[in-house]
């Protein structure tokens, strides 16, 4: 497991190749996990392989996840949970599997989340059905003695998504939109929005996208309207190249019942402010680090920059150093590039 989180660079082979360590040391029968952003804890980039007759069932299975308090990622700590433990044995007692899971003799789930000081940086469900035994305390055991590694492997492949140089593209006259049901069902959406979609979720050949990155903000949406998690209905997602793509949802006021109200999900590029909190958590600054290259990204000089952090050019400069060799950067302009996507 070391060997693969040390030699980490993106995140999808990270996890295909942890997942198939993971499945020769316990074993499981389906899984899901998703990156998040690290701010809202809503997930982005998944990487699944769930039965092929719950494939259909996909807005459903999310909207459920987000909906369901039992061993939800944003409630747990630095340990593996376990469905069958969790509820006493009474699995009903979680709103996803009494509404779904139960239909495909899903007998137990271990949920962890990989989050550290930083952000929460992605969630994973493994999934055991039919005949499978339950998880065992030692199995539990196993996956949590990985997390922290798993968690710092993570957050590197989010800082090495900014050491590319972000590739530029035309810009689009405007967000591009995508109008969901209450029940996450596509509605409509506009031209552009495929494009964006294929790249982020890439489908199989000649099939269309699963637009998965939205029905995540749309059922956080969800979440928020029913009390089961206060985060923002919003992610930030990488999507090639260095750029990243900010994806929000809101209600659209249609309807006499707000809960019927259909919901939009908005995609746009990262905005420069929002790409800069992203990169400081991936590369793990410190506050005052933060808070430098915060004045060095609305063009103060070193000692604009000393003067309103209240200390010397020479400390100034340390901290910069720092910064420096936590990014892998030589000079301020190939740090606020990668920073700010310029």
């Amino acid at each position: 497991m070391a060997r693969i989180c040390d030699s980490a660079g993106d995140a999808r082979a990270l996890r295909e190749q942890l997942l198939e360590e993971i499945h020769r040391v316990i074993g499981f029968d389906a899984y899901a996990w998703l990156l998040t952003d690290p701010e809202t804890s809503v997930g982005s980039a998944p990487l699944a392989d769930v039965p092929s007759t719950l494939l259909p069932q996909l807005p459903r299975l999310i909207r459920l996840k987000y909906l369901t308090e039992v061993n939800r990622w944003t409630t747990l700590g630095l340990s593996v949970a376990r469905l069958h433990d969790a509820t006493g044995g009474d699995l009903s007692r979680s709103r996803m599997w009494a509404e779904l899971l139960c239909r495909y003799d899903i007998v137990d789930v271990a949920s962890l989340v990989f989050r550290d000081r930083f952000g929460c940086w992605g969630f994973l469900d493994l999934w055991r059905a039919g005949a499978a035994k339950l998880f065992t305390e030692a199995e539990a055991a196993f996956l949590t003695s990985i997390l922290n590694d798993v968690t710092n492997a993570l957050r590197h492949c989010h800082a090495n998504t900014f050491v590319v140089a972000p590739v530029r593209v035309t810009r689009r006259p405007g967000p591009v939109v995508l109008l969901l049901s209450p029940e996450l069902e596509v509605l409509g959406q506009t031209p552009e929005t495929h494009e964006y979609l294929r790249v982020l979720v890439p489908p199989a050949d000649g099939r269309a996208p699963i637009p998965a990155s939205a029905y995540n903000v749309a059922a956080q949406l969800l979440a928020v309207e029913a009390g089961v998690d206060g985060n923002q209905p919003s992610a930030r997602v990488h999507l090639s190249g260095g750029l990243w793509l900010s994806l929000r949802a809101a209600r659209i006021e249609d309807s006499a019942d707000s809960k019927d109200a259909r919901i939009a999900v908005t995609i746009e590029e990262t905005s420069s402010t929002e790409r800069l909190s992203l990169f400081t958590r991936a590369f793990g600054l410190t506050a005052r680090e933060i808070e430098l290259l915060g004045h060095l990204a609305t063009g103060n000089d070193t000692r604009e920059v000393a003067r309103r952090m209240y200390l010397s050019e020479h400390t100034v400069q340390d901290h910069l150093k720092s910064i420096f060799l936590k990014t892998s950067t030589r000079s301020r302009r190939a740090l606020l590039s990668r920073a700010l996507g310029t």
